[in-house]
């Protein structure tokens, strides 16, 4: 059960989440728990889909951003975004089993997502410090600073959606990954 309340369905949200709700709801099929937590803040639930959507228009692939997640996710031990982000990723992103162990181990299998997923990483653990040299790796592999500025935007979305859920303890409706569990 979540230490935060959040709302059974979207007419039991407040009314300002509403309609976020329900264009939730259209393009997923479904809300899942994730978002009716952040509706109880209207403001958290239109920035996090605002800023959500302006990244889905940037320049990083949707499988870079969920190998990303992915990694973010196990990095800081988020069952709920782990096993959202394990669906996605293989239901819209189309990664392997042997890509998304990959990614939860901070790298990939593909060369130039492999230097996203390690940035980020190092962003993560850093907290932002990172060293000139991984900056300079991240470059050689082909990202440009705009690639690189939404590598740390996507961290920090995840970032917030890994510790929002943590701190509720949201109920996750996805086929539950445990982070403690990593695949061979």
């Amino acid at each position: 059960m979540s230490r935060i309340p959040y709302p059974i369905n979207i007419a039991a949200a407040p009314d300002a989440s509403q309609p976020l709700l329900q264009a939730v709801e259209k393009q997923l099929g479904s809300v899942p728990n994730l978002f009716r937590l952040a509706s109880v803040s209207p403001a958290a639930l239109e920035g996090y889909l605002s800023l959500s959507g302006a990244l889905g228009k940037g320049r990083l692939p949707a499988a870079t951003r969920e190998r990303v997640a992915l990694a973010v996710a196990q990095a800081n031990g988020c069952n709920y975004c782990l096993s959202a982000h394990t669906y996605l990723g293989k239901n819209l992103a189309k990664l392997d089993e042997a890509e998304i162990a990959a990614n939860r181990a901070g790298r990939s299998n593909d060369a130039k997502a492999d230097a996203a997923v390690r940035f980020a990483i190092k962003v993560v653990d850093a907290r932002g410090r990172v060293a000139v040299e991984d900056l300079r790796d991240v470059r050689e592999a082909g990202y440009d600073d705009g690639q690189i500025i939404e590598i740390v935007q996507h961290v920090a979305l995840n970032v917030w959606t890994n510790y929002l859920n943590e701190l509720a303890q949201t109920e996750i409706d996805f086929p539950v990954v445990d982070s403690t569990e990593i695949a061979a």
